[in-house]
């Protein structure tokens, strides 16, 4: 296999000798032992200094012809790796050292990589130029190439290092590389599953059969890594459907003899299937009843045993325990099956823990992010007392900040027995983006814009963003600036700075440029709850008002400021932030214009949106949003200030399609008063759960009413509207894209509606 032109007899021989001490060169030595060594040469060494070959040898000029010494002076000479062959040899009293040099790496090349390039594997293998080169070292690094491979999908790689001889003992080394394809996996098997089909579980391992359309992702590739994991998965997905007795016997992978696909067989054992049977929690915590922790317990007695339940019930009790001051506890979980009757009973043992704390916090990997920008994430501090809840918070936060590929976080004995020290290892992705997007909506139309963002400025976590948006309907430019931690302290300040132009001529006959620019600032009231305050000072401008266009239009037309003040509250308890699918989220919105300006009004919105999961991938959604705006100082709501809704906010109507209108002119004049309520059902539609396809169905509900204006014909239009509908959604790898077809059930004449909704975006 390595393929060399030049390969060493002696070196070979030498080493039987090693091994053989009885061997010619010793065994003479052996005859001729006795008398004193009185010099020692050194012959054959071109780079080595003789006094370096002596450092050695385990006899010195004085010491007697000792076989056994001499035996480890070879020995020693061969283990240096600094040569090729070396012999042993007596003259008289003189002790002759041959030896032939390793030569030296002078340059290190690679041919026939295209999927790996040379930085890559350089950085691999542990050979660099100017180092003495060994065969050991060289197949060392060609097993490192073959696994770097292999870790990549391709198993038929082979790679055949190659010397060139140069003058002054030197080598340049090629490593030829055959990358061949990527080892796809052909099939996976189950023996031994009754319960659950195979095409089930399929889908609850990461490893996946190779088919055509997974060309986005490599997850059917054969990885041993990830076939340890899928049999973690398979526990667990066993362990939450009640099968406590479940195990993998085997998994095993089966290369084909052409080296082109695995077939993958786990091998299973169910076991029978258990439900809750008594539930109770032990504590010896002082002053800590369990009856204050009974609510955050989350399995049912009679309930299928589920061991995820089981999980966040101790989540939910170290976190209630911690707040309530106990900072060291653990939770154990005790089990006794029955299985004459198929039950579990469970005791939540909460004890004190032993007291550890914070002796350090180790970041590294962090190049460009600053250690203070990583450390004011983190929920504990050097000299707290230990938690792992916080802990685990911590690292989310970390995650959240959206600057590190990878945040891995661990634990180690401190200097002491009561001191832990936890070690932070970050990767850094890229946090700078120049992205140019395209898109449609049935809203926008035709849209397109160029945005440049830096989400972590010179390593301080800080944002800045510039925007510009171009569509058929609207046409916007932004620049927005927020320093996360402001004064040291945990608040988010920021300003932004706009200009936008939007087209209403098919709603209400007008064109809108707001310009403005407004400062904010946000904290935190708890771990879960925020407050933000701001100001924005506004002018919009009604302009392009048709000559046609109802008298309530014509009335607007015209620039008017607006200076606002205004707060935000958020409380959020979703799992994820993007497609949740537990918990749920609270805004409330509230602004006052009239600290100069030319409008007066106060103004609230809300929002509610609950998540429940049926099954995995089955959620159900429960939203509301309201919305109430009222002037004030004999001042009414102008055109600009009201709210439109619709589209998006109310599947089935146009954006701007109900609501107080002009009977006359049939132009939309926006209203004060909105609330929509929504209920909606996510679903898997039976594809890879990779190709990121998932159904909808939903019912919208919801009014636009209330308007200061009055006239012959003005139309309030007031009453309530609904629509059902079902949508299709694909987290595609070029963008987002949401089709939904809906139709209105509750609607009044004059409403405009809108069966078939499409929205599609990418950044490239």
């Amino acid at each position: 296999m390595m393929g060399f032109r030049r390969l060493s007899l002696v070196g070979a021989a030498v080493a039987l000798l090693v091994l053989q001490p009885g061997l010619p060169v010793l065994a003479q030595q052996q005859q001729e032992s006795g008398g004193v060594i009185r010099r020692i040469v050194v012959e054959g060494n071109q780079r080595i200094e003789p006094s370096t070959v002596e450092s050695y040898l385990a006899v010195r000029p004085g010491d007697p012809f000792d076989p056994q010494k001499l035996d480890e002076s070879l020995k020693s000479l061969f283990a240096t790796g600094l040569f090729d062959d070396v012999s042993l040899d007596r003259q008289g009293d003189t002790l002759v050292v041959k030896v032939v040099e390793n030569p030296i790496i002078n340059r290190i090349a690679f041919e026939g990589n295209k999927r790996l390039d040379d930085k890559t594997l350089e950085a691999e293998i542990q050979l660099r130029p100017r180092v003495v080169y060994t065969r050991a070292r060289v197949q060392n690094a060609v097993n490192r190439i073959l696994e770097l491979y292999r870790r990549n999908g391709r198993y038929a790689a082979k790679v055949e290092p190659k010397i060139i001889e140069l003058d002054q003992n030197r080598v340049d080394l090629v490593f030829e590389i055959s990358e061949g394809p990527v080892t796809r996996v052909g099939g996976i098997a189950f023996i031994g599953n009754e319960k659950f089909s195979d095409s089930t579980l399929r889908g609850v391992v990461q490893t996946k059969e190779s088919a055509w359309y997974r060309f986005f992702t490599s997850d059917d590739t054969y990885d041993p890594d990830r076939l340890s994991f899928d049999q973690e998965l398979l526990r667990r997905f066993y362990y939450a459907r009640g099968y406590a007795d479940f195990q993998v016997v085997s998994a095993v992978a089966e290369l084909t003899p052409d080296g082109q696909e695995f077939f993958i067989t786990f091998t299973v054992e169910e076991g029978p299937q258990y439900k809750f049977g008594k539930i109770d929690i032990d504590t010896t915590l002082r002053d800590l009843s369990p009856d204050q922790l009974r609510q955050f317990v989350e399995t049912r007695s009679g309930e299928i045993y589920n061991a995820d339940q089981i999980e966040a019930t101790i989540q939910k009790l170290t976190d209630e325990v911690g707040r309530l001051g106990y900072a060291f506890v653990n939770i154990d979980p005790k089990v006794t099956k029955h299985r004459d009757d198929l039950t579990i009973d469970l005791t939540y043992a909460i004890n004190e823990g032993p007291r550890v704390y914070v002796e350090r916090i180790d970041i590294e990997g962090n190049v460009r992010t600053l250690d203070e920008v990583i450390r004011r994430e983190f929920r504990l501090a050097e000299g707290d007392a230990f938690n792992t809840a916080l802990l685990r918070r911590s690292q989310q936060r970390l995650r959240n900040l959206g600057f590190f590929e990878t945040v891995d976080i661990k634990t180690e004995p401190g200097s002491a027995p009561d001191k832990i020290v936890i070690k932070t290892k970050v990767t850094e992705r890229s946090t700078g983006e120049l992205s140019f997007g395209a898109g449609y909506s049935t809203q926008d139309g035709v849209l397109g814009d160029v945005r440049l963002r830096e989400r972590n400025l010179l390593g301080r976590g800080q944002d800045l963003t510039a925007n510009f948006t171009v569509s058929q309907r609207r046409q916007n430019i932004e620049f927005s600036f927020t320093e996360p931690y402001f004064l040291e302290r945990d608040l988010a300040a920021g300003f932004d700075i706009f200009r936008s132009r939007t087209d209403f001529q098919s709603e209400a006959s007008f064109d809108e440029t707001s310009t403005g620019g407004t400062l904010r600032l946000g904290y935190p009231l708890t771990e879960n709850l925020r407050h933000a305050v701001r100001y924005t000072y506004r002018v919009d401008d009604i302009h392009n008002v048709d000559r046609d266009a109802s008298i309530f239009i014509r009335q607007e037309e015209g620039g008017r400021s607006t200076s606002l003040v205004g707060q935000t509250f958020t409380y959020d308890r979703r799992d994820v932030r993007f497609l949740p699918s537990e918990g749920y989220y609270l805004r409330l919105d509230q602004d006052v214009a009239g600290l100069g300006g030319d409008n007066r009004f106060l103004r609230h919105e809300g929002r509610a949106d609950f998540y429940y999961p049926f099954f995995p991938d089955v959620v159900l959604n429960l939203g509301a949003s309201a919305g109430y705006i009222f002037g004030f100082g004999g001042e009414d709501v102008h055109l600009a200030n009201r709210f439109f809704i619709g589209g998006n906010t109310l599947r089935g109507f146009r954006f701007g399609g109900i609501g107080p209108r002009d009977k006359e002119t049939d132009d939309k004049l926006g209203g004060n008063l909105y609330y929509v309520g929504t209920a909606e059902l996510r679903f898997p539609l039976g594809l890879p759960s990779e190709l990121r396809i998932f159904g909808r169905t939903f019912v919208d509900a919801g009014t636009l009413e209330d308007i200061d204006v009055s006239g012959p014909t003005l139309d309030e239009n007031k009453g309530l509207r609904a629509s059902a509908g079902v949508g299709l959604s694909w987290l595609s790898p070029l963008g987002p894209l949401s089709i939904d077809v809906s139709q209105p059930f509750l609607k009044q004449s004059h409403d405009e509606t809108e069966v078939f909704r499409l929205s599609f975006g990418t950044r490239f």
